[in-house]
């Protein structure tokens, strides 16, 4: 599998005070979406810790690891990743199936004046599907052309070249780990970079290596 772990050393206390009052108000917003029982609507929405992704993205341009900076966050939920994204300069899409998610990201990113495109579709591109397996969900790609000579375009989301992507974010369902691992080296060109959030401040870095 020609993805590589990285190595993070990640300091969540230094932290500008925008993206600190960024977290202030999506954790307020997502008080209130669960004091308004929405938790229960929208059972798979479940934030990670910001903190952590922003220390990582921090570390990943300090230490120009970084090819680009075009960012996309998998199943944004309120885009919290996607606009500390922004704020650090980048280029920022999240992606979201669930539309009344997908509102309450655009409207984050527009009360601090952040360019974030919000993609209210499904992170699994057009032919790609996924299916239950041993342990958790597998990724079900594509079926290849009868005829080994045609030519088969890469992968792309409606506004979005996942190719042109230089660092993903997805905090994945419990046993959905494994799938979007398979997604990133599917979709992901040489020398973009997956962060994956494993819960418990836990994260995991992967670079795509050439195939």
């Amino acid at each position: 599998m020609p993805l590589e772990e990285l190595t993070l050393k990640l300091d969540p206390s230094d932290m500008p005070e925008m993206v600190s009052d960024l977290i202030d108000e999506a954790d307020k917003r997502d008080a209130a979406f669960y004091a308004a029982g929405l938790g229960k609507k929208y059972s798979r929405y479940v934030p990670s810790d910001p903190t952590v992704v922003h220390a990582a993205i921090a570390y990943l341009k300090q230490a120009k690891m970084l090819r680009g900076n075009v960012f996309c966050e998998w199943g944004c939920g309120f885009g919290v990743a996607a606009s500390i994204a922004a704020i650090h300069g980048f280029e920022s899409y999240g992606i979201e199936f669930v539309p009344e998610l997908a509102d309450l990201a655009s409207q984050l990113a527009e009360d601090f004046d952040l360019k974030v495109e919000i993609l209210n579709i499904d992170y699994l591109p057009e032919g790609f599907d996924d299916c239950e397996g041993v342990g958790g969900k597998d990724l079900v790609p594509p079926d290849p052309p009868a005829d080994p000579d045609t030519f088969v375009p890469h992968p792309e989301y409606e506004g979005l070249d996942p190719s042109e992507v230089d660092l993903f974010y997805v905090f994945p369902w419990p046993g959905e780990e494994r799938l979007m691992m398979d997604l990133f080296e599917a979709i992901a060109t040489e020398g973009s970079i997956l962060l994956i959030y494993m819960g418990d401040g836990e994260l995991g870095a992967f670079i795509k290596d050439e195939d």
